[in-house]
């Protein structure tokens, strides 16, 4: 399907669904959609201030609702940050962090042996109660193994790959990541779904689009409320883009990648409004961590004002674009300006849905419903900035304290690997570990969206909001009971060798002989 019959497909069902549109309205158990970006920074959005202004439809979808300028992801990698929205739970509680060493950034690279708790329950698993049909598209990313994949917590259908596209491989040493449709694998990156590294292009988001399309025509027909999770991967290095995108934009092969998502997301609010369910359905835009700085300007995106990026705990790795979109319940054109985290969408989106949160665990998100609707204060949420096992920094109000700080080490530094180029600030941008328990960092966000100013510590204004810091933190580690951390242990044999549905393509390859270690996590 090439996007001109998107377009009169779309045009088309404009035509036949103004007809039954108030009718089909009357939903009492509202869609969602969540759409996560991968590596996508603060800064790319024209909304946020990007120059280029090359993101007409997110910056649409943005006059149309709600705007979120502080919203953070719960970790500044890209693992754990799904496995946070999905839960609502932070990493050191659902298991995505590793104690190999301190305070070191874990994901699921395809030697990793652990992957999703079945002991944590996923937002899609809650929806079921309420008869939703869940699927994701794109990136799971929560570990490959059959008991970790998708099918196995919640969803209903999936296409995508358990795996970053990183790759080609040469199947002997490491094989290619598969790519699923639902729980069978029908080819792999760099082989049936190609991804040309030297000129960019390639058609997956193009596939992603259409299978969002398909999915959501098909539960309207059914008249089925659904959840949709769109995680394409475009603007993670190598970024790609198909033909009709490449070249296209001013700011190079991750330009023209955020373009074509641009496009994606513009295609399926069409498409909501086209089947007469826009005002039936939730959709919510961000991102997974901050914008990959480290892989340069040609690969990676803008992280707007903020410092460093993906990997840090500084505002540039965890602060994220976030739009929120409901004609009818999101007041039009609204900037809200409270502090939220992508596990509060776990709490939304079954509040939304007229659901509880699970009542036996302790639930980090919250339900940001009050700052949706523009009703009174919204709710007081700090934000807990985490790299591996160790609580890095707390937000609470305009107030950052950093209570270690770290870039990355001087040995990657100086093999070329920058996680804050062309930023560094002396004392706070630090090559080593440095510990600030006894005398936090502490910033004015408002003031200072840099970090490049800490406040001194012998005037008032830092002193009442170490107090009202220190409350936070004490209350929050008193509470706190980690869970058993899954990203500690890797083993060659366990990467993507014979997936499930090999067989029927002829692509099984043969595993080397089990030989587990404990994963090195540089950073």
């Amino acid at each position: 399907m090439d996007v001109c019959l998107i377009q009169t497909l779309i045009l088309f069902c404009s035509l036949i669904c103004c007809f039954w549109a108030d009718t089909a309205s009357n939903k009492s158990t509202p869609n969602i959609i969540i759409i996560l970006m991968d590596d996508m920074g603060w800064g790319d959005l024209g909304v946020f201030g990007q120059p280029s202004k090359e993101t007409p439809n997110l910056d649409s979808m943005a006059a149309q609702g709600m705007l979120f300028p502080n919203f953070y992801t719960a970790n500044p990698l890209c693992s754990p940050s799904r496995a946070s929205l999905l839960t609502g739970r932070l990493p050191v509680r659902n298991g995505f962090y590793t104690t190999n060493a301190h305070a070191r950034n874990a994901y699921t690279p395809q030697e990793i042996v652990g992957g999703i708790s079945r002991d944590e329950i996923l937002l899609p698993q809650v929806l079921k109660k309420k008869g939703y049909v869940n699927k994701i598209i794109g990136k799971w990313h929560l570990g490959h193994r059959a008991h970790h994949l998708p099918l196995e917590h919640g969803f209903d259908e999936w296409f995508g790959a358990p795996n970053c596209h990183f790759g080609p491989y040469n199947s002997s040493d490491r094989p290619n990541v598969p790519v699923y449709n639902n729980s069978q694998m029908v080819g792999r990156y760099y082989e049936e779904f190609g991804i040309d590294k030297k000129t960019g292009e390639s058609n997956l988001t193009q596939i992603y689009l259409e299978e969002g399309l398909d999915f959501i025509f098909h539960q309207n027909m059914a008249q089925r409320p659904f959840f949709l999770y769109w995680a394409a991967d475009a603007t993670h290095a190598p970024v790609y883009a198909s033909k009709r995108f490449l070249g296209k934009s001013q700011r190079g092969r991750y330009g023209d990648a955020v373009m074509e998502l641009d496009y994606s997301v513009g295609q399926m609010l069409a498409w909501l409004r086209a089947l007469g369910i826009d005002k039936d359905t939730f959709v919510f835009f961000t991102s997974d961590n901050g914008a990959a700085v480290m892989s340069g300007p040609k690969q990676s995106g803008s992280n707007g004002p903020f410092l460093c990026g993906k990997e840090t705990t500084f505002e540039g790795g965890m602060r994220e674009p976030a739009i929120a979109w409901w004609p009818g319940h999101i007041p039009a054109g609204t900037v809200s300006q409270q502090l939220g985290t992508v596990m509060d969408l776990f709490s939304t989106s079954l509040s939304v849905a007229g659901l509880s949160v699970p009542d036996d665990r302790l639930i980090d998100g919250l339900d940001l419903s009050p700052a949706l609707q523009h009703r009174g204060r919204g709710v007081l949420e700090p934000i807990f900035y985490y790299r591996g096992n160790e609580m890095m920094a707390v937000r609470v109000g305009p107030y950052k304290a950093h209570y270690w700080t770290w870039s990355n080490s001087w040995e990657e530094f100086n093999r070329g690997i920058n996680f804050c180029p062309g930023q560094e600030v002396a004392g706070v941008t630090t090559h080593t570990q440095q510990e600030h328990t006894m005398q936090p960092l502490i910033f004015h966000l408002g003031r200072d969206p840099g970090e490049k100013y800490p406040i001194s510590a012998v005037t008032k204004e830092y002193q009442d909001a170490l107090s009202r810091i220190t409350a936070v933190v004490e209350k929050h580690k008193k509470g706190l009971v980690p869970g058993v951390p899954q990203l500690n242990m890797c083993d060659m044999a366990v990467m993507n060798w014979a997936p499930p549905g090999c067989e029927k393509l002829g692509k099984c390859l043969k595993a080397p002989k089990s030989q587990p270690w404990k994963c090195d996590w540089p950073h």
